[in-house]
């Protein structure tokens, strides 16, 4: 986008606001995501644990 005309103090100040709350969201995700990374990965190690178990007992091995 090209401005046509020099932007207001009151634009650039809510530019700002908006980008900085913008990057507030996104750390607050990239957090969250994080956070709860371990236990995600706990289940899926134990779903497929139980699967390997239940083809080994099907499959007599």
């Amino acid at each position: 986008m090209v401005w046509q005309y020099p932007p207001t103090a009151k634009q650039l100040a809510w530019t700002g606001c908006w980008f900085a709350a913008g990057l507030a969201l996104i750390a607050v995700g990239v957090h969250l995501s994080y956070a709860n990374v371990e236990p995600q990965r706990a289940r899926a190690k134990a779903r497929a644990d139980f699967v390997r178990d239940y083809i080994r007992r099907k499959l007599g091995d």
